[in-house]
């Protein structure tokens, strides 16, 4: 990037108007991060005014801000997110959402459009009832009306949830369950890879379970007909024909009023209940976007998300900034893998957000879109799910385009943003995350708790910052959230990624460093496997890994069956389409191999990460913990895993 467009970034006049504010003089942009971790009082209400938030901030920014569990930022504000998010409505008969459904379905609403929905929507939910701290589940899929419906619950200071419509019956109400919502919204069906996806039996039966009134959505099937199957549904016109705009009315809350509960990925059991503040997300997205993506309003902005993962979360937020939002539902390679970036052409993408996988599967496929598409007017590429390669960021760069900002980022559903990104003004270099995000303090440790330098170790926080998750749910004296990112240091919040710093003050993340498997750079959980082929009757028990493989990780099955019975294709096809069914698609392992016995601590607990280091031949450490230590013998040096 030259000198006068890093002059033009919105951080580049964000810094400079620090300066001017607190009388400073910051030598480089080292020195101005190094100023966010010190003084956070002053970065986050900078953060706050910078970026214009609509509400009342108070006097105090930051209160107990050295006990990360007891931190409380700005104490005292008051505000609501979906009035943020919906304050360039007045921007009238510009496009605020612009949505494709693989090639079956294409439509946008102008802001004056969806601040419509969103006044029936929010009469229609009060109308039932629902007030601050009610719970909304949605299954639905990255469309106009879920966004619609979201900002709604928001604007009532209620807490919205959400899932993809491709999980199976288990896995919805493994989420959902926990958080007994007082409305249930899904969609009729959807597509996916150019078929018709029917989610009537799905629904009839998670609704029945919820016992909640459910919403239907016209997408890809009969919502009328299947709204008036449900004992209590409504079809999703029928319910803003019933009403007429009127004056939006936001509740003004508390800055860490509860608004998004988000789900870790059920490793080690059913899904955790992540519960996300409402002015944390809002300064943190604010940030993310508005300075290390440099994004303006108007532009257009793009992620490749599903409505279950937290980049469904972060792309929504752009509407704070003015950005377009661009949606897309469906296989990014339906018809084929030109899709997108005809979307990116057609709507003009100035951010085009995706996951690793997806970069290397463009690669793979010989297209080159630089060639092909005329995409002069996209300026950024986000990338994350998985570690991009250093192939895939010369691909961007040869394949795509040779004067964008590529910037793989990292951070989860845990924070509902990112630890580590791109920043417009400093150089990319191949195979790196540029670094840590403004405010948060960073840094890599070893098990002793010393920072490092040149080594692998375990990212952490040192510091507390606004998008901490206010608490997980049913979690009333805090020992599961304790336990998930305070464990292993005091005070310090540990985020389970294996990193290391680079010479470049980048950094690299080698992955996980717990067993949570990542294919195509999506986040899943080994106990959704279990839940589903452990129902078998052929099956007596299982255990997964993710086996490492050509730049991508893919899930490997170990079975133990039942006595007598042997893995054959038929056993093997059907252990596959009752994870596809029950879990998702990505779910389904790449590789199911029969074994004689699974290893397991004296506890009775099985060790799949003792598995995944012998299946790598790395050596396992604590064997005396196990219980049957030769049972790891079975996974050394297989024929399968080397095809």
């Amino acid at each position: 990037m030259s000198e006068e467009k890093r002059e033009r970034t919105p951080l580049h006049r964000f810094i400079h108007w620090c300066e001017a504010r607190h009388g400073n003089k910051f030598s480089d942009y080292d020195a101005f991060y190094s100023w966010s971790i010190r003084e956070r009082e002053k970065f986050w209400s900078a953060i706050w005014d910078f970026c214009g938030v609509t509400g009342e901030p108070g006097e105090t920014v930051l209160a107990n801000g050295d006990d990360m569990l007891a931190a409380r930022f700005f104490p005292e504000a008051g505000l609501n997110f979906a009035e943020n998010l919906l304050s360039h409505a007045g921007e009238g008969s510009q496009e605020a959402l612009i949505f494709r459904g693989e090639d079956k379905v294409r439509y946008s609403w102008t802001w004056d459009r969806l601040r419509c929905e969103v006044s029936k929507l929010q009469q229609a939910f009060r109308a039932i009832g629902l007030g601050e701290g009610d719970r909304v589940a949605a299954m639905m899929p990255n469309m106009p009306e879920t966004i619609a419906c979201m900002l709604a619950t928001a604007s009532l200071g209620a807490i919205w949830s959400s899932c993809s419509p491709d999980f199976g019956e288990q896995g919805v109400l493994d989420r959902f369950g926990q958080i007994e919502p007082r409305l249930f919204i899904a969609c009729d069906g959807y597509w996916y890879n150019g078929k018709q996806q029917d989610v009537s039996a799905k629904l009839k039966a998670v609704a029945a379970t919820l016992g909640a009134p459910v919403i239907v959505v016209p997408y890809a099937g009969d919502a009328a007909a299947l709204a008036v199957s449900l004992e209590n549904g409504r079809n999703y016109p029928d319910v803003t024909a019933a009403y007429q705009e009127k004056p939006l009315e936001f509740a003004r809350l508390p800055f860490s009023h509860p608004l998004y509960i988000l789900f870790s990925s059920g490793t080690t059991g059913i899904p955790k209940c992540i519960v996300h503040s409402a002015g944390g997300t809002l300064l943190q997205h604010l940030k993310e976007h508005r300075l290390h993506c440099g994004v303006e309003p108007g532009e257009r902005l793009f992620y490749f998300t599903t409505c279950g993962w937290m980049m469904w979360n972060w792309l929504v937020s752009g509407l704070a900034v003015g950005a377009t939002l661009c949606l897309y539902d469906g296989s990014p390679f339906a018809p084929d893998g030109n899709i997108l970036f005809d979307f990116a052409r057609d709507e003009r993408f100035a951010v085009f957000g995706t996951s690793a996988k997806y970069i290397d599967a463009v690669r793979k496929s010989g297209l080159v879109p630089k060639e092909s598409h005329d995409l002069s007017s996209l300026r950024l590429m986000t990338s994350t799910g998985s570690p991009l390669s250093p192939e895939g960021f010369s691909f961007v760069y040869e394949g795509i385009k040779d004067d964008i900002h590529l910037a793989s980022i990292s951070g989860g559903t845990d924070i509902v943003s990112c630890f580590v990104l791109g920043n417009p003004l400093k150089p990319v270099w191949k195979g790196e995350i540029q670094g840590p995000g403004l405010g948060l303090a960073v840094d890599i440790w070893n098990d002793e708790g010393e920072p490092l330098r040149g080594e692998k170790g375990e990212l952490v926080c040192t510091r507390a910052f606004p998008s901490m998750p206010i608490m997980f749910w049913n979690d009333p004296d805090k020992s599961k959230y304790r336990a998930a990112y305070f464990e292993r240091f005091d005070n310090v919040w540990c985020h389970g990624d294996f990193a290391e710093w680079t010479d470049h003050c980048g950094l690299v993340i080698h992955g996980r460093s717990d067993a949570t498997l990542n294919p195509g750079g999506v986040r899943i959980g080994t106990a959704e496997i279990y839940n589903q082929v452990e129902q078998m009757e052929e099956v007596s028990e299982a255990i997964c890994i993710g086996q490492d493989w050509q730049d991508d990780v893919r899930v490997v099955l170990f079975v133990r069956l039942a006595d007598g019975l042997s893995l054959d294709d038929e056993l093997a096809k059907a252990i596959r389409t009752r994870i596809r069914t029950g879990a998702t698609p990505r779910h389904v392992p790449a590789k199911v191999i029969q074994v004689a016995d699974i290893p397991r601590t004296k506890s009775g607990k099985i060790v799949e990460l003792a598995v995944r280091d012998i299946v790598h031949g790395r050596p396992v450490k604590n064997r005396e913990a196990l219980a049957n230590p030769d049972a790891l013998k079975l996974y050394e040096n297989l024929a399968e895993l080397g095809t």
